[in-house]
């Protein structure tokens, strides 16, 4: 951080941190420290929206946000930065005008792009402190190896269903003593689908509220040096019955980053890490493992006539949402309903985006040998942006 003794206060600055510098233990020294601090938050979503909105407030002088997605309907539950009027707009560009509606003292640094193996250290190099917001494991591994390699401290959270987590990674204590990092609690990453994502098991609203305003929270302890920070401990909290646990979390020799023999010296290909092909090769090999229709073709065949079979293998919840007809066979339950899908004429299979329904039509080629299933490419949300827009998109 920057010097923190030459920073100056106007006096309506100072009229909004006052509640801040009524605060013993805080006073005019912890605000001048958050507005000399730089804070990058990777990530706009459940935990990035209060986690932005508290550090914003707060007085962190520089905010960076990496982001490169857009505010859909589905998000609002939760991510209380955006409202119904941002849909379709870059979250950047609205987090940054909400909160500069908040705190007009800061600066906000816009990086609308995915972080990536090429252009993280760069990023992050420039900041002080990492927030991780993000909501996949490659990401994850990616920020955690950044951040050792510029020894930046990484406040990581997660969220799932009525869990979070929260912690403080490869933070070095006054001794100068550097704490554990993600891959000291976790070294290899689970595997490819064992994990659903929140837009397949759920996430009660209000908890990346509490998960992120945590995260806030210790980004602010480790700028003002004001308390022990989640460093060595992994908290635990379960909304559905109030319960909260600490783990200790210790350094594991065999860490592939900082272990007693490391492997990893330089920032690696994170999807194939994790098992994930990079999007282009998810699409060829999609393709090839399962015949596809786009939403135009399926279109086409409806208006034509033809006798065609329409499999949605969502959940029921899904189907209440937004849906386009067909039989309602949940992915979980298709090999014990393969008696009710067509073998003699073509039977289409869709979900929400088309990972889904390419699974089913995996499991029943393998299980059953059909030979004339067709995944609907891009699922409900395609034929909402081509062919029906009063479809809604979730």
């Amino acid at each position: 951080m920057s010097n923190w003794n030459d920073i100056e206060f106007s006096s309506k600055e100072l009229g909004h941190y006052s509640r801040h510098l009524s605060i013993p233990e805080f006073g005019m020294e912890g605000q001048k420290k958050l507005k000399a601090a730089k804070v990058l938050a990777v990530g706009t979503g459940g935990l990035g929206a209060p986690m932005l909105q508290y550090l914003a407030a707060a007085g962190v002088g520089t905010i960076g946000i990496v982001d490169f997605d857009k505010v859909e309907a589905s998000n609002l539950h939760r991510q209380v930065l955006f409202g119904d009027s941002d849909v379709g707009r870059p979250k950047v560009e609205v987090a940054k005008e909400r909160l500069l509606q908040n705190n007009p003292y800061i600066n906000i640094n816009v990086h609308e792009v995915r972080l990536t193996s090429e252009n993280a250290l760069d990023i992050i190099k420039d900041y002080d402190v990492v927030a991780d917001g993000t909501d996949n494991f490659p990401t994850r591994y990616l920020i955690n190896d950044a951040c050792v390699m510029l020894d930046k401290p990484n406040v990581h959270g997660s969220i799932f269903q009525f869990e979070g987590q929260i912690s403080v990674f490869n933070y070095e204590d006054e001794e100068g003593n550097r704490g554990p990092n993600y891959r000291d609690l976790f070294p290899e990453p689970p595997p490819p689908g064992l994990v659903p994502s929140c837009a397949e098991a759920g996430v009660l609203g209000v908890l990346p509220g509490i998960i992120g305003s945590l995260q806030a929270s210790e980004v602010i302890k480790i700028i003002t040096g004001i308390g022990d920070p989640l460093a060595g401990q992994l908290f635990l909290f379960d909304a559905q019955d109030f319960s909260t646990r600490k783990v200790k979390i210790t350094k594991n020799e065999d860490n592939p980053l900082t272990g007693k023999n490391p492997s990893i010296t330089e920032l690696i290909d994170y999807e194939a890490f994790c098992g994930i092909p990079s999007n282009g090769e998810a699409e060829e090999e999609e393709a090839s493992e399962v015949p596809e229709v786009s939403v135009t073709e399926y279109k086409s065949w409806l208006d034509t006539g033809e006798d065609v079979q329409l499999i949605d293998v969502r959940e029921p919840y899904e189907a209440e949402i937004a849906e386009i007809g067909g039989d309602l066979i949940p992915l979980k339950t298709v090999l014990d309903h393969a008696d009710d899908i067509s073998r003699n004429k073509k039977v289409v299979v869709h979900c929400r985006s088309g990972a889904r329904s390419a699974d089913a039509i995996k499991q029943l080629q393998e299980k059953h040998g059909f030979d004339n299933l067709y995944n609907l490419k891009g699922g409900i949300l395609a034929w909402s942006e081509q062919i029906d827009e009063s479809i809604p998109q979730y």
